[in-house]
């Protein structure tokens, strides 16, 4: 649903023109050194990057899912690591508190999300990422306050964040998801330490790092919706969001290494003529854009059903399949397109096919879409 096309226009003109003219040009600059300008990080926040799904009464743009998903598809077009600076406040990192959260904790923290405060979101860890209900991670209720203790894993932006969403068990006696809440935890709480940086295959400028939780103190007033057992449930809520963003975000980028990998091929020369005369360069091509195509589809059908307040798990699973696949296949063969050039970093094509396998692991592996979507077939068909 799009509330006002006009003016819709006007923030998606913005945002290709940063695009173009400010994030572009610094694409080489972040990959070499592994950090985002901290002149462009304000350019973003300026912009309400921070806030796009946060409500409007709390300082955010408050995006429709099908506006917000317009935005990400240009902002793809760009290095991935651009978008993860923000993309825990537009997702999981402000989510909970916007569905879940009381009416205290949004007006204390969904401002100064929306502003450009940076949050995390801590599930993940060394023995629980797709099976998220064998979390072990504790808090154990002293007083007005909870006691967390455990580890969290590959946490993105946890390097710079101001504030982290942390699952953690609160009912030792239950083994399942019924047992974990969800906490707001301010960083700098004291026992809260953070891990080396990660060296990852791709998106420089993108940090994420293990997160420890050693006797920190959580004042009891910071538990997401004000009870004990409903963590779990609130992570899943924010999923189906979360996937059509980043579905959004390889479609995005998948267009980008297409028009790079068209544009190189209009201009490479073999046997006296560019290589786009050529059939099979052609065919390459053409399979590209007609899955970028059926993604878009795809992904503005369930975002538009989103909004219109139907449940879209099953949809959100298909589009974060699909489009975090086609990605990859597209990455695959704009390098094979480059051919040589393809594998060395003098072209875009080499650091965004690292960047972009990620897409097919975080928020759901490939393999999680599958069992999700067929568990909704199955479910339906009962």
């Amino acid at each position: 649903m799009i509330r006002d096309q006009e003016t819709l226009n006007v923030l998606l003109e913005t945002i290709s023109r940063f695009v173009k003219e400010r994030l572009k040009p610094n694409e080489e600059l972040v990959a070499e050194t592994d950090e985002i300008p901290e002149n462009l990080q304000q350019e973003m926040k300026d912009l309400g990057l921070f806030g796009m799904s946060i409500p409007e009464q709390y300082d955010g743009l408050g995006l429709t899912m099908e506006e917000e998903v317009s935005v990400v598809f240009e902002l793809g077009k760009t290095s991935p690591a651009f978008r993860s600076l923000f993309g825990t406040n537009v997702g999981i990192g402000s989510q909970g508190i916007v569905i879940d959260g009381t009416e205290e904790q949004k007006r204390k923290y969904l401002p100064q999300l929306a502003k450009g405060m940076i949050a995390s979101f801590a599930l993940t860890e060394p023995d629980a990422g797709s099976d998220a209900a064998s979390l072990r991670t504790t808090a154990r209720r002293e007083g007005d306050h909870y006691v967390l203790n455990g580890n969290k894993r590959f946490i993105t932006n946890a390097p710079t964040a101001g504030v982290f969403t942390v699952m953690a068990r609160t009912d030792p006696e239950k083994k399942g998801a019924s047992g974990i809440s969800a906490f707001i935890v301010e960083a700098g709480s004291p026992g809260l330490t953070l891990g080396r940086p990660d060296k990852k295959m791709g998106q420089r400028g993108a940090h994420t790092c293990d997160v420890i939780f050693e006797n920190v103190h959580v004042p009891a007033a910071n538990i997401i919706g004000g009870q004990e057992g409903i963590g779990f449930k609130t992570a899943m809520k924010t999923l189906d969001k979360g996937r059509l963003h980043l579905s959004a975000l390889a479609t995005g980028t998948a267009e980008r290494m297409l028009d790079d990998a068209l544009h190189y091929a209009m201009e490479r020369k073999q046997f006296g003529k560019p290589i786009a005369d050529f059939q099979l360069i052609q065919a390459m091509l053409a399979d590209s854009k007609m899955e970028i195509y059926a993604a878009r589809s795809m992904i503005l059908d369930a975002a538009r059903q989103r909004d219109a307040g139907k449940d879209v798990s099953c949809e959100a699973s298909c589009c974060k399949l699909f489009a975090s696949e086609m990605c990859g296949r597209v990455a695959d063969r704009a390098v094979q397109i480059h051919g040589g050039s393809g594998y060395v970093s003098d072209y875009a094509i080499e650091r965004f096919y690292r960047d972009v396998r990620v897409f097919r692991l975080y928020e759901g592996t490939s393999q999680i879409q599958q069992l999700v979507i067929a568990k909704n077939m199955i479910r339906n068909a009962s």
